[in-house]
């Protein structure tokens, strides 16, 4: 970062929607690290230098497990988030320390990219001139396998064939895949603290008390702990190595160490249960990690390129604050997911809707996160639909019109939303499953997908021919703020659903399908403006004068290359963004003052000018940089005070990315991601 963003919340480790701590605060070590629910996923790291120790990471307040953790912080002198990559820097006693927590989220391969594993690379050089004895300390927490404290967890060590000793630690009863839900961590598998050979290293299984013993003899206890199984809650478990790095000069020393998390099966997917994408060619665990540790330096390589290729790409897209943005939201939006593959090998990229009801694989959930994926991998995209698809020919699904989610996490065997029919989006997701199909076809460069799903993508279209120009009271993605009949934007999205509907016909070579669905979506498209109409904007709802929204929906317009609307529509609306604009930022409609993050940068991406996108992303840069709500990147807030209005960590941040997005395609060209993705 350039512009020294101040984050809410600090991604260290981002693998999936369970194994996924972060930092929130302004130091690494002012408090513990924490889930991204806010619970603790606690870490603590020590440095021995010249027989003073000194505490990097790890706050020393928040509970009576740390009170007694006395030993001075080394002064953090920076932070630099970047894509894959939190990186800290510390200086004291003579020594400069940095810490990597890089999670390689690369999406050109799905292997690497699904592996339940993230490295931690500490590097040590002397910074006056002369040689220090240097010791690390390292440990987390049973905190990260359980939910809730009185669960029971046992331990064990073993090494893996290349000498690499591997800690690991869980629950006593296994229950895997027995709960679901929202503001729930794991708590079946084995939570793991890798120590690769190539460091010479002590490990040891122990308990909080280890902290201090070590800050009295600089040494862990010749013997682990066996008082197993307990409550973590009766004497908390830690796994902890020191890492000996000897007598440390000019030339910078490194270590790293992998966590990793052993979740035995990961998704119950319509009553099959599957393991991680990674293990769907029958790799066990321990292959998964001598694979993890014998590409380190290649995969560290490739992670460092990509973290200088994307910001370079933000900044030129839409500046150093865009840039920001973007590095904050990218693991993010790939670990609110968790991948797998279905009985047939295919791909499931399968979204958990954090902190709003934890249901999984949301329709209206992967509408806005899929500009990154389109960018990166269109294939995750299709892994976000075919659940959908599956679900909605089935017997189970009754309505003409498609499904709002396929379970709540981790539990994939039907909609939890509910059955009730005011509880419903049909207009949103009809919709957004058209749009996103007709997108990732377009990206792909052929309408094969669709060809699979015609007959859903036939009737779906016909729900929004028969409904979509003035909606009646349904609910839309923004649901919170209750039903809305007549809702402006909501029939944009109808009309850009149809018309994605005759691109697709276009791409299957039936021309006759095409011309009949691009033009009915313009003259709904005409219709809408003169509904709509409201002086120099349009209006929230059809029947209501003096009101106002963001028509987000309106980006495809362009980006399809469709131009069904006329384009004084988006100058007026960004225009009177511009006015309505508040201290972080443009409210989303104009009934309370919060907005949404991802319907923002969409809003900003229809200006016709780079000034006027920046004007409106700043906004977004200063309620992360000032905003009190210290939790991870939330997308639902308030714009006068910069205090969260609800959801957390959710993988919709990937729609950030969509000024990106509108660059590569050059107004319609989707060539270059045709390119990257054959």
């Amino acid at each position: 970062m350039k512009t020294n963003l101040r984050p809410p919340a600090v991604p260290l480790v981002t693998v999936d929607p369970y194994f996924n701590i972060w930092s929130n605060a302004n130091h690494l070590y002012d408090a513990e690290t924490i889930h991204w629910t806010g619970t603790h996923n606690g870490m603590v790291g020590l440095a021995v230098i010249d027989g003073t120790v000194w505490r990097f990471m790890g706050g020393k307040d928040r509970r009576s497990d740390f009170k007694s953790l006395d030993a001075p912080a080394l002064q953090q002198t920076n932070l630099n988030v970047e894509p894959l990559s939190s990186v800290y820097t510390f200086k004291g006693g003579g020594i400069t320390l940095t810490i990597d927590f890089t999670t390689p989220l690369l999406m050109d391969n799905l292997d690497i990219l699904s592996r339940p594993a993230s490295y931690v690379t500490i590097n040590a050089v002397s910074n006056d001139g002369n040689k220090h004895e240097v010791q690390i300390y390292y440990d987390f927490t049973a905190e990260l396998c359980v939910d809730v404290p009185i669960q029971e967890v046992v331990a064990s060590r073993n090494n893996l064939e290349d000498g690499s000793q591997v800690l690991r630690i869980g629950t006593e009863k296994q229950a895997v895949l027995k709960r679901k839900g929202d503001n729930i961590r794991i708590d079946w598998g084995y939570a793991c603290l890798v120590t690769p050979s190539s460091t010479a290293a002590d490990t040891m299984i122990g308990s909080t008390s280890l902290r201090d013993q070590f800050i009295n003899r600089q040494q862990l206890p010749e013997e682990d702990d066996t008082n197993f199984p307990r409550a973590i809650e009766d004497d908390m478990p830690v796994l902890a190595t020191v890492i000996d790095y000897g007598n440390v000069g000019a030339k910078e020393q490194s270590h790293y160490l992998v966590l990793a998390y052993e979740d035995k099966l990961s998704i119950e997917y319509f009553h099959k249960q599957l393991p991680g994408y990674w293990a769907r060619k029958g790799q066990n665990f321990e292959e998964m990690l001598l694979a993890t540790i014998n590409e380190y330096q290649e995969i560290v390589e490739k992670c460092k390129q990509f973290n200088v290729q994307l910001t370079v790409d933000a900044e030129r897209s839409g500046g150093d604050k865009y840039a920001d943005i973007l590095a904050l939201s990218y693991r993010q939006a790939i670990a609110a997911h968790k991948l797998v593959a279905d009985e047939n090998g295919d791909v499931l990229f399968l979204s958990k809707e954090n902190f709003s009801n934890g249901c999984l694989a949301t329709v209206d959930v992967s509408y806005p996160s899929i500009p990154l994926f389109l960018l990166k991998n269109p294939e995750l995209v299709k892994g976000m639909l075919r659940p959908i698809f599956r679900y909605a020919s089935s017997d189970e699904w009754p309505f003409d019109f498609a499904p709002h989610d396929v379970g709540r996490y981790p539990i994939a065997n039907g909609q939890a939303y509910g059955m009730a029919i005011e509880r419903q989006m049909p207009i949103e997701e009809c919709g957004n499953m058209l749009i996103m199909t007709a997108a990732v076809c377009l990206a792909e460069g052929n309408a094969d997908f669709a060809a699979e799903h015609w007959n859903s993508l036939t009737q779906w279209v016909e729900y929004l021919k028969q409904n979509g120009m003035d909606p009646g009271n349904q609910l839309c993605t923004d649901d919170f703020g209750g039903h809305l009949a007549h809702n402006a934007n909501l029939s944009i999205k109808a009309i850009i659903g149809i018309a994605s509907y005759g691109l697709l016909s276009r791409m299957l070579e039936n021309e006759e399908a095409c011309e009949e669905h691009l033009e009915t979506a313009k003259q709904m498209a005409d219709r809408w403006e003169t509904m709509a109409k409201e002086n120099d904007h349009y209006r929230l709802a059809f029947n209501q004068p003096e009101t106002w929204s963001l028509k987000y929906n309106l980006v495809w317009d362009e980006l399809f290359g469709l131009n069904i609307f006329d384009s004084q529509i988006k100058k007026k609306e960004v225009a009177y963004y511009l006015r309505k604009r508040n201290q972080y930022g443009t409210p989303l409609d104009n009934r309370k003052t919060y907005t949404k993050a991802d319907w923002l940068i969409w809003a900003a991406t229809l200006a016709d000018n780079k000034e006027d996108f920046e004007q409106m992303v700043h906004h977004l840069w200063d309620f992360l940089h000032e905003s009190s709500s210290r939790v991870p990147f939330t997308d639902w807030y308030y714009t006068i005070d910069g205090n969260i209005a609800g959801f957390r960590n959710r993988s919709v941040v990937g729609g950030l990315f969509i000024k990106l997005l509108a660059d590569r395609v050059n107004n319609g060209e989707w060539d270059a991601l045709n390119k990257d993705s054959n």
